[in-house]
């Protein structure tokens, strides 16, 4: 398992993938607003193995994942004292507002005396994906990339079968997805994968059985991507016919 630590959340004033804006707009008469991020587009690959008939997934930390745990399962803050001079209830008010609607305090302070979760807390089951971020590459050649860095499988762009694109995050970033399916075998294997180690990627390969599939993707204690649901459905009802499975759950 991996180790979590020394935990700090600072402002984020500069980013090579994320761009805070705040648009204003006005709907049918109605004067808007709303903040959103501009990010990359990026591309996923369902992998399926068919020498051992099974899928590859990736299973690595997210911070952000992590973070929403800490939040969510931390001890409520207790209301500040009504009782008391203005001073001390001003300090109270203060001291709350900090404890529990600053992320940042909370976590350069080391938690305020509730214990971080455990690093599998941010650990999630998602497919080999990566960022559009490379102008000079197709969407099937930045894919192709992906697998053999991500999951160590060299496959040729001609192999891989684009399913859909979608919007992937449509209330703060708006950026678009595109999924693609690729069916690999022991021989096309090259490596270990695992990401790249130089841009801080630490990856888990991780093959999920044909005949557990709809059961993994149903599993709600597992912790996943909405990637990956869909594309295990669309494998089962796309690809049942080719391999003789049910698509009953």
């Amino acid at each position: 398992m991996e180790q979590i630590n020394d935990i700090q959340v600072v402002p984020c004033t500069n980013s090579n993938y994320l761009k805070p804006f705040r648009v204003h707009y006005s709907q049918n008469g109605t004067k808007k607003s709303w903040d959103f991020m501009r990010t990359h587009d990026s591309v996923s690959v369902l992998i399926f193995n068919t020498s051992s008939h099974c899928f590859i997934l990736v299973k690595q930390f997210r911070p952000a994942v992590y973070m929403c745990e800490w939040e969510r399962t931390k001890p409520k803050a207790p209301e500040p004292a009504k009782q008391g001079v203005e001073d001390e209830g001003a300090a109270a008010t203060a001291t709350s507002e900090t404890s529990s609607g600053d992320p940042q305090g909370e976590a350069a302070a080391g938690g305020r005396g509730y214990p971080e979760p455990p690093a599998s807390a941010g650990m999630t089951y998602e497919l080999c994906a990566g960022l559009v971020d490379k102008a000079d590459l197709s969407l099937e050649e930045i894919a192709r990339q992906e697998v053999l860095e991500e999951c160590g499988y060299d496959v040729p762009v001609a192999k891989l079968r684009r399913i859909t694109s979608y919007r992937s995050g449509v209330g703060v970033t708006g950026a678009k997805q595109t999924m693609f399916y690729v069916e690999v075998s022991d021989e096309n294997r090259l490596g270990e994968g695992g990401g790249k180690p130089e841009e801080g990627e630490l990856i888990e390969v991780v093959k999920v059985p044909l005949h557990e599939a709809m059961t993994f993707a149903y599993d709600e204690s597992i912790p996943k991507t909405m990637g990956v649901i869909f594309s295990f459905m669309w494998f089962h009802n796309n690809m049942s016919p080719k391999y003789k499975i049910s698509t009953n759950v």
